[in-house]
Protein backbone atom coordinates (compact mmCIF):
# COMPACT_ATOMS: atom_id res chain seq x y z
CA UNK A 1 0.00 0.00 0.00
CA UNK A 2 1.27 3.42 -0.94
CA UNK A 3 2.14 6.00 1.37
CA UNK A 4 0.24 9.27 1.25
CA UNK A 5 3.35 10.98 -0.56
CA UNK A 6 3.63 8.33 -3.00
CA UNK A 7 -0.01 9.27 -4.34
CA UNK A 8 0.39 12.49 -4.63
CA UNK A 9 3.45 12.58 -6.13
CA UNK A 10 2.29 9.30 -8.30
CA UNK A 11 -0.45 11.24 -9.74
CA UNK A 12 1.35 14.45 -11.10
CA UNK A 13 4.60 12.33 -12.79
CA UNK A 14 4.27 13.25 -16.33
CA UNK A 15 7.10 10.88 -17.33
CA UNK A 16 9.60 8.89 -15.66
CA UNK A 17 13.43 9.64 -17.48
CA UNK A 18 15.50 6.43 -17.49
CA UNK A 19 18.10 6.55 -14.73
CA UNK A 20 17.46 10.14 -14.39
CA UNK A 21 15.13 12.50 -12.65
CA UNK A 22 10.89 13.05 -12.93
CA UNK A 23 9.36 15.38 -14.63
CA UNK A 24 6.61 16.54 -12.03
CA UNK A 25 3.59 18.81 -13.10
CA UNK A 26 3.12 21.32 -10.54
CA UNK A 27 -0.33 22.70 -9.77
CA UNK A 28 1.20 26.14 -7.91
CA UNK A 29 4.17 28.08 -8.19
CA UNK A 30 4.66 31.08 -5.97
CA UNK A 31 7.00 33.91 -6.44
CA UNK A 32 8.46 36.37 -4.03
CA UNK A 33 10.73 39.51 -5.41
CA UNK A 34 14.20 37.71 -4.23
CA UNK A 35 14.43 34.43 -6.12
CA UNK A 36 12.09 34.89 -9.08
CA UNK A 37 14.11 38.28 -11.35
CA UNK A 38 16.51 36.04 -13.16
CA UNK A 39 14.10 33.76 -13.76
CA UNK A 40 11.74 36.22 -15.78
CA UNK A 41 14.85 37.33 -17.14
CA UNK A 42 15.48 33.90 -19.02
CA UNK A 43 12.29 33.92 -20.24
CA UNK A 44 12.79 37.05 -21.73
CA UNK A 45 15.45 35.85 -23.66
CA UNK A 46 14.22 33.33 -24.86
CA UNK A 47 10.78 34.48 -25.69
CA UNK A 48 8.40 32.36 -23.88
CA UNK A 49 5.19 33.45 -22.17
CA UNK A 50 4.43 31.75 -18.86
CA UNK A 51 2.45 28.06 -19.84
CA UNK A 52 -0.16 28.45 -16.73
CA UNK A 53 -0.08 31.87 -16.15
CA UNK A 54 -3.41 31.02 -13.95
CA UNK A 55 -1.38 29.18 -12.00
CA UNK A 56 1.49 31.84 -10.56
CA UNK A 57 0.99 33.96 -7.89
CA UNK A 58 3.59 36.83 -7.29
CA UNK A 59 3.88 39.15 -4.00
CA UNK A 60 6.63 41.01 -2.39
CA UNK A 61 7.44 39.83 1.28
CA UNK A 62 11.35 39.89 1.61
CA UNK A 63 12.29 43.39 0.81
CA UNK A 64 8.80 44.93 1.81
CA UNK A 65 9.88 47.71 5.07
CA UNK A 66 6.99 47.16 8.19
CA UNK A 67 6.28 50.73 8.48
CA UNK A 68 5.36 53.39 6.10
CA UNK A 69 4.37 50.93 3.00
CA UNK A 70 2.22 53.64 1.41
CA UNK A 71 5.39 55.65 0.64
CA UNK A 72 8.40 54.62 -1.49
CA UNK A 73 10.68 52.23 -0.34
CA UNK A 74 13.80 53.97 0.97
CA UNK A 75 16.87 51.33 0.48
CA UNK A 76 17.34 50.90 -3.30
CA UNK A 77 18.40 47.41 -3.80
CA UNK A 78 14.84 46.65 -2.32
CA UNK A 79 12.92 48.76 -3.89
CA UNK A 80 14.22 47.75 -6.95
CA UNK A 81 13.45 44.62 -6.27
CA UNK A 82 9.96 45.07 -5.10
CA UNK A 83 9.26 47.29 -8.28
CA UNK A 84 10.76 44.66 -10.88
CA UNK A 85 8.42 41.72 -9.38
CA UNK A 86 5.88 44.16 -10.01
CA UNK A 87 6.74 45.03 -13.57
CA UNK A 88 7.21 41.46 -14.37
CA UNK A 89 4.48 39.90 -12.85
CA UNK A 90 2.50 42.84 -15.60
CA UNK A 91 4.24 42.03 -18.80
CA UNK A 92 3.59 38.08 -18.01
CA UNK A 93 0.20 38.64 -17.17
CA UNK A 94 0.66 37.31 -13.63
CA UNK A 95 -1.52 37.55 -10.45
CA UNK A 96 0.39 40.54 -8.25
CA UNK A 97 -0.51 41.10 -4.51
CA UNK A 98 1.49 44.16 -4.34
CA UNK A 99 2.64 46.25 -1.11
CA UNK A 100 -0.57 47.34 0.46
CA UNK A 101 -2.96 45.06 -1.29
CA UNK A 102 -4.99 43.49 1.57
CA UNK A 103 -4.55 40.02 0.38
CA UNK A 104 -0.26 41.32 0.43
CA UNK A 105 1.92 39.32 3.30
CA UNK A 106 4.46 36.46 3.67
CA UNK A 107 3.88 34.11 0.64
CA UNK A 108 4.17 31.13 2.99
CA UNK A 109 1.28 32.77 5.55
CA UNK A 110 -1.01 33.87 2.50
CA UNK A 111 -1.23 30.98 0.43
CA UNK A 112 -2.97 28.96 2.54
CA UNK A 113 -5.23 31.84 4.13
CA UNK A 114 -6.36 32.55 0.65
CA UNK A 115 -7.39 28.90 0.16
CA UNK A 116 -4.92 29.34 -2.44
CA UNK A 117 -2.87 25.91 -0.79
CA UNK A 118 -4.73 23.31 -0.99
CA UNK A 119 -4.79 19.02 -0.27
CA UNK A 120 -3.23 17.08 -2.17
CA UNK A 121 -1.35 19.66 -4.89
CA UNK A 122 2.26 19.81 -5.87
CA UNK A 123 3.67 23.56 -4.81
CA UNK A 124 6.62 24.86 -5.26
CA UNK A 125 8.36 28.25 -4.71
CA UNK A 126 11.74 29.86 -4.99
CA UNK A 127 11.97 29.61 -1.12
CA UNK A 128 13.17 26.79 1.22
CA UNK A 129 10.79 27.15 3.65
CA UNK A 130 7.25 26.57 0.72
CA UNK A 131 7.53 23.54 3.12
CA UNK A 132 5.11 25.53 5.30
CA UNK A 133 1.95 24.61 2.62
CA UNK A 134 2.55 20.81 3.68
CA UNK A 135 0.48 21.47 6.56
CA UNK A 136 -2.45 21.33 4.03
CA UNK A 137 -2.04 17.84 2.57
CA UNK A 138 0.25 19.35 -0.29
CA UNK A 139 3.40 18.23 -1.58
CA UNK A 140 5.22 21.45 -1.08
CA UNK A 141 9.19 22.39 -1.09
CA UNK A 142 11.77 25.02 -1.98
CA UNK A 143 13.53 25.55 -5.83
CA UNK A 144 16.37 27.37 -7.03
CA UNK A 145 15.60 29.97 -9.68
CA UNK A 146 16.49 27.99 -12.66
CA UNK A 147 13.81 25.43 -11.52
CA UNK A 148 11.44 28.65 -11.30
CA UNK A 149 12.03 29.40 -14.89
CA UNK A 150 11.13 25.82 -15.28
CA UNK A 151 8.33 25.68 -13.99
CA UNK A 152 6.95 28.82 -15.41
CA UNK A 153 7.92 27.55 -19.09
CA UNK A 154 6.38 24.01 -18.92
CA UNK A 155 4.16 24.11 -15.68
CA UNK A 156 6.76 21.13 -14.77
CA UNK A 157 10.26 20.31 -12.91
CA UNK A 158 12.31 17.39 -12.75
CA UNK A 159 13.08 16.24 -9.09
CA UNK A 160 14.56 13.35 -7.71
CA UNK A 161 12.23 11.29 -5.65
CA UNK A 162 12.98 11.55 -2.14
CA UNK A 163 12.51 8.63 0.26
CA UNK A 164 9.95 8.93 3.08
CA UNK A 165 9.74 9.10 6.68
CA UNK A 166 7.15 9.11 9.14
CA UNK A 167 7.35 10.54 12.65
CA UNK A 168 4.44 9.67 15.03
CA UNK A 169 4.22 12.13 17.91
CA UNK A 170 1.92 10.64 20.62
CA UNK A 171 0.39 11.49 23.96
CA UNK A 172 -0.59 14.91 24.98
CA UNK A 173 1.71 17.78 25.12
CA UNK A 174 2.19 19.82 28.63
CA UNK A 175 1.05 23.46 29.46
CA UNK A 176 2.98 26.05 27.61
CA UNK A 177 4.18 23.62 24.74
CA UNK A 178 3.59 24.71 21.14
CA UNK A 179 3.85 23.49 17.41
CA UNK A 180 7.05 25.69 17.62
CA UNK A 181 8.41 24.19 20.54
CA UNK A 182 7.57 20.34 19.06
CA UNK A 183 9.33 21.01 15.96
CA UNK A 184 12.61 22.65 18.02
CA UNK A 185 12.49 19.37 20.03
CA UNK A 186 12.98 17.26 16.62
CA UNK A 187 15.64 19.27 15.39
CA UNK A 188 17.20 18.97 18.52
CA UNK A 189 16.93 14.98 18.46
CA UNK A 190 17.35 14.49 14.53
CA UNK A 191 20.01 17.45 13.85
CA UNK A 192 19.63 19.95 11.10
CA UNK A 193 20.82 16.89 8.45
CA UNK A 194 18.56 14.48 10.43
CA UNK A 195 15.86 13.99 7.55
CA UNK A 196 18.53 14.64 4.55
CA UNK A 197 16.66 12.72 1.49
CA UNK A 198 13.66 12.52 3.20
CA UNK A 199 9.60 13.57 3.04
CA UNK A 200 8.60 13.81 5.97
CA UNK A 201 4.60 12.94 6.90
CA UNK A 202 3.99 13.94 10.39
CA UNK A 203 1.33 11.89 12.09
CA UNK A 204 0.16 10.63 15.81
CA UNK A 205 -2.22 12.74 18.22
CA UNK A 206 -0.48 15.40 18.94
CA UNK A 207 -0.26 16.19 14.86
CA UNK A 208 -3.82 15.27 15.07
CA UNK A 209 -4.47 17.93 17.78
CA UNK A 210 -2.79 20.54 16.33
CA UNK A 211 -4.40 23.68 15.04
CA UNK A 212 -4.13 24.20 11.10
CA UNK A 213 -1.73 27.60 12.43
CA UNK A 214 0.23 25.02 14.69
CA UNK A 215 0.38 22.57 11.96
CA UNK A 216 1.75 25.41 9.32
CA UNK A 217 4.27 26.54 11.96
CA UNK A 218 5.41 22.54 12.26
CA UNK A 219 5.79 21.77 8.20
CA UNK A 220 7.43 25.17 8.14
CA UNK A 221 9.99 23.84 10.11
CA UNK A 222 10.94 20.22 8.48
CA UNK A 223 13.17 21.61 6.10
CA UNK A 224 16.14 22.93 9.02
CA UNK A 225 15.99 19.01 10.16
CA UNK A 226 17.43 18.89 6.43
CA UNK A 227 14.04 17.55 5.27
CA UNK A 228 12.86 18.47 1.41
CA UNK A 229 9.84 19.22 3.04
CA UNK A 230 7.28 17.72 5.22
CA UNK A 231 3.32 17.23 5.39
CA UNK A 232 0.41 16.31 7.20
CA UNK A 233 -2.38 14.26 5.99
CA UNK A 234 -5.79 16.23 5.55
CA UNK A 235 -8.85 15.47 7.78
CA UNK A 236 -11.39 17.53 8.86
CA UNK A 237 -9.52 20.06 10.85
CA UNK A 238 -8.31 20.75 6.90
CA UNK A 239 -11.20 20.93 5.48
CA UNK A 240 -12.99 23.40 8.17
CA UNK A 241 -10.29 25.65 7.64
CA UNK A 242 -10.42 25.78 3.69
CA UNK A 243 -13.94 26.21 3.64
CA UNK A 244 -15.12 29.56 2.18
CA UNK A 245 -11.95 30.87 1.87
CA UNK A 246 -11.60 33.39 -1.51
CA UNK A 247 -10.00 30.93 -4.00
CA UNK A 248 -11.42 27.46 -2.01
CA UNK A 249 -13.66 25.20 -4.18
CA UNK A 250 -17.41 26.32 -4.05
CA UNK A 251 -20.97 24.85 -4.27
CA UNK A 252 -20.36 21.15 -6.15
CA UNK A 253 -16.50 21.79 -6.72
CA UNK A 254 -16.51 21.52 -2.77
CA UNK A 255 -18.52 18.59 -2.88
CA UNK A 256 -16.15 16.90 -5.42
CA UNK A 257 -13.06 17.90 -3.81
CA UNK A 258 -14.01 16.72 -0.21
CA UNK A 259 -14.63 13.44 -1.90
CA UNK A 260 -11.05 13.30 -3.04
CA UNK A 261 -9.41 14.88 -0.17
CA UNK A 262 -10.76 12.37 2.07
CA UNK A 263 -8.79 9.53 -0.15
CA UNK A 264 -5.41 11.18 0.77
CA UNK A 265 -3.83 9.52 3.59
CA UNK A 266 -1.20 6.80 3.63
CA UNK A 267 -2.48 3.19 4.28
CA UNK A 268 -2.51 1.44 7.05
CA UNK A 269 -0.12 -1.17 5.11
CA UNK A 270 2.17 1.51 4.18
CA UNK A 271 5.61 0.89 4.03
CA UNK A 272 8.33 3.87 4.88
CA UNK A 273 11.66 4.38 4.87
CA UNK A 274 11.88 5.59 7.62
CA UNK A 275 9.54 5.45 11.39
CA UNK A 276 10.52 7.60 14.14
CA UNK A 277 8.21 8.31 17.24
CA UNK A 278 8.46 10.55 20.09
CA UNK A 279 6.32 11.35 23.01
CA UNK A 280 4.34 14.58 23.14
CA UNK A 281 4.78 14.67 26.95
CA UNK A 282 8.42 14.76 26.85
CA UNK A 283 8.67 18.17 25.02
CA UNK A 284 9.07 21.48 27.30
CA UNK A 285 8.98 24.81 26.09
CA UNK A 286 12.37 25.11 23.70
CA UNK A 287 14.90 27.55 23.50
CA UNK A 288 18.42 27.42 21.23
CA UNK A 289 21.34 28.00 22.59
CA UNK A 290 23.84 27.82 19.02
CA UNK A 291 24.15 29.01 15.90
CA UNK A 292 21.84 26.30 14.08
CA UNK A 293 18.16 25.19 14.97
CA UNK A 294 19.07 22.23 15.85
CA UNK A 295 21.07 23.65 19.00
CA UNK A 296 17.58 23.82 21.28
CA UNK A 297 16.73 22.50 24.40
CA UNK A 298 14.04 22.46 27.25
CA UNK A 299 14.29 26.22 28.55
CA UNK A 300 14.74 24.84 31.91
CA UNK A 301 17.78 22.77 30.91
CA UNK A 302 21.81 23.67 30.26
CA UNK A 303 23.92 23.99 27.14
CA UNK A 304 25.65 20.37 27.00
CA UNK A 305 28.82 20.79 28.52
CA UNK A 306 32.50 19.81 25.98
CA UNK A 307 32.82 16.31 27.16
CA UNK A 308 28.94 15.07 25.78
CA UNK A 309 29.64 16.34 22.25
CA UNK A 310 31.16 14.18 19.72
CA UNK A 311 34.60 14.90 19.45
CA UNK A 312 34.20 15.78 15.66
CA UNK A 313 31.81 18.73 16.45
CA UNK A 314 33.49 20.19 19.28
CA UNK A 315 35.39 23.04 17.44
CA UNK A 316 32.07 24.08 15.66
CA UNK A 317 30.28 23.57 19.01
CA UNK A 318 32.79 25.99 20.68
CA UNK A 319 32.97 28.65 17.65
CA UNK A 320 28.95 28.48 18.08
CA UNK A 321 28.86 29.72 21.75
CA UNK A 322 32.25 31.82 21.12
CA UNK A 323 29.61 33.96 18.84
CA UNK A 324 26.37 33.73 21.26
CA UNK A 325 28.52 34.69 24.40
CA UNK A 326 27.63 31.82 25.71
CA UNK A 327 29.19 28.61 27.93
CA UNK A 328 29.19 25.37 28.18
CA UNK A 329 27.07 24.06 31.21
CA UNK A 330 25.17 27.40 31.82
CA UNK A 331 21.03 28.58 31.91
CA UNK A 332 19.89 30.19 29.62
CA UNK A 333 16.88 31.78 32.36
CA UNK A 334 17.78 34.59 33.39
CA UNK A 335 19.78 36.20 30.52
CA UNK A 336 19.09 39.56 29.43
CA UNK A 337 17.40 40.06 26.32
CA UNK A 338 17.48 43.29 23.99
CA UNK A 339 14.77 42.32 21.12
CA UNK A 340 12.07 40.29 20.99
CA UNK A 341 10.55 39.44 16.81
CA UNK A 342 6.98 37.92 16.97
CA UNK A 343 6.03 37.31 13.21
CA UNK A 344 7.77 35.51 9.98
CA UNK A 345 6.48 32.36 7.64
CA UNK A 346 6.77 29.97 11.36
CA UNK A 347 4.98 31.79 13.96
CA UNK A 348 3.07 35.39 12.04
CA UNK A 349 -0.43 34.09 12.08
CA UNK A 350 -3.29 35.01 14.39
CA UNK A 351 -3.06 32.10 16.98
CA UNK A 352 0.84 33.35 17.33
CA UNK A 353 -0.57 36.39 18.47
CA UNK A 354 -3.53 35.49 20.27
CA UNK A 355 -0.30 33.09 22.70
CA UNK A 356 1.82 36.24 22.67
CA UNK A 357 -1.57 38.46 24.44
CA UNK A 358 -2.01 36.01 26.78
CA UNK A 359 1.38 36.30 28.37
CA UNK A 360 1.29 39.79 28.23
CA UNK A 361 -1.90 41.35 28.88
CA UNK A 362 -1.94 43.02 32.22
CA UNK A 363 1.31 43.26 32.29
CA UNK A 364 4.19 45.78 30.70
CA UNK A 365 6.91 45.75 27.69
CA UNK A 366 10.31 45.00 29.76
CA UNK A 367 11.85 48.82 29.82
CA UNK A 368 14.15 49.16 26.73
CA UNK A 369 13.37 46.25 25.59
CA UNK A 370 12.81 46.50 21.69
CA UNK A 371 9.91 44.37 20.19
CA UNK A 372 8.67 43.73 16.82
CA UNK A 373 5.65 42.36 16.43
CA UNK A 374 4.92 41.82 12.68
CA UNK A 375 1.83 40.09 11.40
CA UNK A 376 2.44 37.45 8.18
CA UNK A 377 -0.28 39.26 6.14
CA UNK A 378 -2.88 42.37 6.01
CA UNK A 379 -5.61 39.17 6.59
CA UNK A 380 -3.47 38.85 10.02
CA UNK A 381 -4.18 42.04 10.89
CA UNK A 382 -7.51 42.44 10.32
CA UNK A 383 -8.14 39.52 12.87
CA UNK A 384 -5.79 40.96 15.78
CA UNK A 385 -8.06 44.01 15.37
CA UNK A 386 -11.35 42.76 15.16
CA UNK A 387 -10.66 40.22 18.20
CA UNK A 388 -9.27 43.30 19.78
CA UNK A 389 -5.61 41.90 20.28
CA UNK A 390 -4.19 45.08 19.33
CA UNK A 391 -5.67 47.06 22.59
CA UNK A 392 -4.43 44.64 24.40
CA UNK A 393 -0.83 45.10 23.22
CA UNK A 394 -1.07 48.37 22.80
CA UNK A 395 -1.90 48.48 26.58
CA UNK A 396 1.10 46.26 27.53
CA UNK A 397 3.31 49.13 25.44
CA UNK A 398 3.94 46.94 22.15
CA UNK A 399 3.20 48.28 18.41
CA UNK A 400 2.00 46.43 15.84
CA UNK A 401 3.99 46.55 12.87
CA UNK A 402 3.12 46.16 9.06
CA UNK A 403 2.81 42.84 7.18
CA UNK A 404 6.49 40.95 5.71
CA UNK A 405 9.27 39.22 6.57
CA UNK A 406 10.34 41.92 9.04
CA UNK A 407 13.26 40.70 11.29
CA UNK A 408 13.53 36.77 10.38
CA UNK A 409 16.38 37.82 7.98
CA UNK A 410 18.18 40.83 7.06
CA UNK A 411 17.19 41.98 3.91
CA UNK A 412 15.11 44.88 5.08
CA UNK A 413 15.16 47.59 7.39
CA UNK A 414 14.13 45.30 10.26
CA UNK A 415 17.96 44.29 11.81
CA UNK A 416 18.88 43.11 15.10
CA UNK A 417 21.96 45.46 15.75
CA UNK A 418 25.73 43.55 16.42
CA UNK A 419 26.25 41.78 19.98
CA UNK A 420 22.61 42.47 20.86
CA UNK A 421 20.46 39.01 22.04
CA UNK A 422 16.92 38.33 20.36
CA UNK A 423 14.56 35.89 20.98
CA UNK A 424 12.72 35.28 17.70
CA UNK A 425 9.79 33.19 16.55
CA UNK A 426 11.54 33.03 13.18
CA UNK A 427 12.99 29.72 11.92
CA UNK A 428 16.85 30.34 11.42
CA UNK A 429 19.56 31.72 14.19
CA UNK A 430 22.61 31.19 11.98
CA UNK A 431 25.55 33.83 12.14
CA UNK A 432 24.17 36.99 11.03
CA UNK A 433 20.83 35.82 10.19
CA UNK A 434 19.05 38.97 11.72
CA UNK A 435 22.09 41.08 10.95
CA UNK A 436 25.69 41.33 11.02
CA UNK A 437 26.51 39.95 14.47
CA UNK A 438 22.97 39.88 15.71
CA UNK A 439 22.56 36.61 18.67
CA UNK A 440 19.47 34.93 17.84
CA UNK A 441 17.68 32.69 20.81
CA UNK A 442 14.22 30.66 18.71
CA UNK A 443 10.87 30.45 20.35
CA UNK A 444 7.83 30.16 20.49
CA UNK A 445 5.62 33.28 20.76
CA UNK A 446 5.00 32.53 24.57
CA UNK A 447 8.56 32.15 24.96
CA UNK A 448 9.09 34.93 23.25
CA UNK A 449 6.42 37.10 25.05
CA UNK A 450 8.01 36.22 28.34
CA UNK A 451 10.50 38.12 27.50
CA UNK A 452 9.34 40.82 26.04
CA UNK A 453 7.42 41.67 29.62
CA UNK A 454 10.75 40.35 32.26
CA UNK A 455 13.43 41.36 30.02
CA UNK A 456 15.09 38.08 30.33
CA UNK A 457 14.87 34.71 28.95
CA UNK A 458 11.58 33.46 31.27
CA UNK A 459 9.96 29.85 31.21
CA UNK A 460 6.38 31.12 29.92
CA UNK A 461 4.63 28.36 32.26
CA UNK A 462 5.55 30.54 35.41
CA UNK A 463 3.50 33.71 33.91
CA UNK A 464 0.43 31.46 32.10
Amino acid sequence: MNTLFDKIWDAHVVQNVEDGPTQLYIDRLYCHEVTSPQAFEGMRSRGLQCFRPDHIFCMPDHNTPTHDQDAPIEDPVSKKQVDTLAKNAADFGLTHFGMMDKRNGIIHVVGPERGLSLPGMTIVCGDSHTSTHGAMGAVAFGIGTSEVEMVMASQCILQQKPKSMRISINGKLGKGVTAKDVALYLMSKLTTSGATGYFVEYAGDVVKNLSMEGRLTLCNLSIEMGARGGFIAPDETTFEYIKGREYAPKGEDWDKAIAYWKTLKSGEDAVFDRELEFDGAAIEPMVTYGTNPGMGMGIGESIPTIDTVPEASRVSFMKSLGYMGFEPGEQLLGKKVDYVFLGACTNGRIEDFRAFASIVKGRKKAEGLVAWLVPGSWMVDEQIRQEGIDKVLEAAGFAIRQPGCSACLAMNDDKIPAGKLSVSTSNRNFEGRQGPGARTVLASPLVAAAAAVTGVITDPRELM
